[in-house]
């Protein structure tokens, strides 16, 4: 792994990470994990798109029983032949007759001589009851009310009569008007000389007879859903469909009612079925671990990336899976249009990001074998899709500098899964079939939920493992952080000291292939400690004050500027900055030797060097551990250094940075860091150019001359 992706990585480890218990642990839950995703997984069979042409015959591979939804159609369809109309007596003939009863009551008073035991109220409340009663009545055969019967729906109101002609008014027959003197005008209600009355006016009547067309519809409604759906029965070997015939919904369920039968043919808790399953994780999980082993041994050495590596790989898993279980028990046949879902991708960008583009890799190749073997979509598009598209993101991905670059990767990678559709498409012959742009939208929504999902996950990911990324080194160069807005105010000096120092350590580490935009980050906060005391320090004492030092003893000064490093420590750690700035802040000093003071300290004393304690005079701080922390110490060195020469050009920068190397290499403050002498000299050659370039004198302009009588012009 390279010194970019260690970087990512805080090398302080906790119990967490070294725990071997806690490793175990890890390894555990993803070989679970890894078995029950092989373990249970769906049947595959032919997926046949609607109204396309069979590529090829298919037979049944077991007996089973489809849904025969064209039968069941049909069964319902007789069920209801058979069936007669339903008729009713028309509201509005029921209601005007009604209104020439009560003006006969109200104007023939010749009908109080039939009905002398009832009085007008009695005659109305009958009436009332009579014409409820003929508006609830329905006729029909009595086959239909035998139907009504069997579906078990009320037939109180039904009467068996069929009118000859409803065209016409019709007289309606003696027995539904002796039905209606039971059920309406019975002797309870009113007494019979008044029921008969009411009947003999209303039975002269002739009356319009309509459909009732809901009863109709509703008792068609519930015969055919009585009617049981129809299951076909298919055996092993039948031919469910020949080459070149076009796919029908008949065939689909016929394909998807076997691979039902095949899931309930196996035995998934069967010794053989699980010791099968059982040994391709095993095989896996052994491919996995021997990569790292071989080429990421420090994923191996660290729970923290162990866990991060498995929680990345699960989520995708999951995701995939349960896509696929949403698919397949949708009832539109969404197997037809998801055919080539993207899920790699969303791994790769995260993993990628978090840790470095070898992992990425490994792991998208190693998801792409895994759910090919796994889960029931299109195998040879859905791996092509998914490694294609993975391999894009993670060749844009390693620039990735703002989050919403995340969408421009996405992009990227779905103008590729565009081309690879046409050329599916292309060797297929269905080209101007709907399903290219059906594919094509698919394929889009996935990558947007990628963008989406990643954008979320990485900060959640970041803070949880203790990631520093290139995402959130852009965001600690904010000025607005409140350390930098500090030290701007607080120790300008330092802040503008800051600023070169990061530029010249950026400059130096591009050209020996190390994390430039980690060094010009962390510089910015490698001297937050002299906010504590910074008139301290001579870049921040204005000209013509006076000297603190002056006051003090070299030993008191040497302990006030060595003790920027812990002063900066602890600012750095309340503001919550990565470990891996604050390991800058203690390393870009080392335990070299503040050599201004220990020299004023030996002529203090003569020259006597057994009377001076050299650890008085030495930072505590840990020497460089990456070649980042080597560089920003030379840069940090030479830019101070350089402010001390009279003449700055390139031979005196390149006398000074010679000297200034030789004398740390001499001092051991190389000692724990990988950085070559090779790699010395080139960031000692880039160093000297981009401080003679920022050095640059300027051609002196001349005064301008001001005239003692100007000329005034009016505007």
């Amino acid at each position: 792994m390279n010194n970019n992706t260690e970087l990512k990585f805080s090398r302080d480890q906790s119990f967490f990470d070294k725990s071997i218990g806690i490793r175990s642990l890890i390894a555990l839950l993803f070989t679970l994990v890894l078995f029950a995703f092989l373990h249970f997984r769906e049947v595959r069979v032919e997926v046949l798109e609607l109204n396309s042409i069979a590529p090829g015959y298919i037979v049944a591979q077991v007996d089973f029983n489809f849904f025969d939804e064209e039968a069941t159609i049909i069964l319902k369809q007789e069920a209801v032949r058979d069936i007669g109309k339903i008729y009713q007596l028309s509201d509005k003939e029921i209601r005007q007759k009604r209104i020439e009863f009560e003006n006969f009551l109200i104007y023939n008073q010749d009908w109080r001589k039939y009905a002398e035991q009832s009085s007008f109220d009695d005659m109305y409340k009958g009436v009332d009851a009579l014409t409820k009663t003929m508006g609830q009545i329905r006729f029909t055969d009595p086959r239909t009310l035998q139907k009504l019967k069997e579906v078990k729906a009320s037939v109180g109101k039904y009467l068996v009569y069929t009118p000859p002609d409803i065209n016409v008014e019709n007289q309606l027959p003696d027995s539904i008007w002796e039905y209606l003197r039971e059920t309406a005008l019975s002797a309870e209600v009113l007494p019979v000389a008044s029921s008969s009355l009411i009947l003999s006016f209303f039975r002269e009547k002739t009356w319009k007879i309509v459909d009732d067309i809901p009863a109709q519809r509703n008792l068609r409604r519930k015969i055919q859903d009585a009617v049981p759906e129809k299951y076909t029965h298919v055996n092993a070997g039948t031919r469910i469909i020949d080459q070149g015939e076009r796919v029908t919904g008949r065939h689909i369920a016929m394909l998807q009612a076997m691979k039902s039968a095949l899931n309930e043919q196996r035995n998934l808790w069967h010794p053989l079925t699980l010791l099968g399953s059982l040994i391709l994780t095993l095989i896996f999980v052994a491919i996995f671990i021997a990569y790292f082993k071989s080429n990421q041994p420090s994923v191996l050495a660290s729970n923290r990336k162990l866990f991060l590596l498995m929680t990345v790989t699960v989520v995708t898993l999951g995701i995939s899976k349960f896509t696929e279980f949403f698919v397949l028990s949708s009832k539109s046949n969404l197997i037809e249009v998801v055919r080539y879902p993207l899920f790699v991708p969303f791994a790769a960008i995260l993993l990628c990001s978090l840790m470095n583009a070898g992992v990425a890799a490994f792991v998208s190749a190693f998801l792409t074998f895994v759910m090919t073997t796994a889960l029931s979509f299109d195998r040879q598009g859905f791996m092509v899709m998914n490694i294609a598209a993975a391999l894009i993101a993670i060749l844009n991905t390693h620039s990735l500098r703002r989050r919403k670059e995340v969408f421009i990767v996405c992009l990227k990678a779905w103008l590729l899964c565009v081309a690879l559709i046409f050329s599916f498409h292309f060797y297929q012959n269905t080209l101007w079939s709907m399903g290219i742009l059906t594919d094509i939208m698919v394929s889009a929504m996935f990558l947007m939920l990628t963008g989406i999902l990643v954008i979320g996950l990485l900060p959640l990911l970041e803070s949880g493992f203790r990631i520093m990324t290139d995402v959130s080194l852009v965001e600690y160069m904010d000025p607005n952080n409140d350390l930098l807005r500090r030290l701007t105010i607080e120790a300008p000096g330092t802040y503008q000291h800051s600023v070169v120092v990061g530029n010249l350590a950026e400059a130096a580490a591009l050209a020996i292939g190390a994390n430039g935009l980690f060094c010009r980050v962390a510089t910015l906060y490698h001297d937050v400690g002299k906010m504590a005391t910074p008139q301290y320090f001579t870049e921040n004492q204005q000209p013509g004050s006076v000297n603190v030092h002056q006051l003090l003893t070299p030993v008191e000064s040497a302990q006030v500027i060595i003790a920027h490093i812990s002063e900066g420590v602890a600012m750095a750690r309340k503001e919550g900055l990565p470990e891996q700035i604050i390991d800058v802040i203690k390393e870009h000093h080392g335990t070299s030797l503040t050599y201004y003071f220990y020299r004023k300290e030996l002529e203090r004393v003569g020259g006597d060097k057994s009377k001076v304690d050299e650890k008085e005079f030495r930072y505590s701080g840990t020497k460089p551990r990456s070649k980042e922390s080597a560089i920003i110490m030379i840069a940090d060195s030479l830019e101070a250094a350089s402010r001390s020469l009279d003449k700055i050009d390139e031979a005196s920068l390149t006398e000074l940075a010679t000297r200034l190397i030789r004398d740390k290499a001499e001092d051991g403050q190389f000692d724990n860091c990988l950085i070559t002498f090779e790699e010395l000299a080139i960031a000692k050659a880039i160093l000297v150019k981009t401080l003679v370039a920022f050095t640059h004198s300027r051609v002196k302009y001349p005064v301008r001359e001001i005239s003692k009588n100007p000329v005034i012009t009016k505007p």
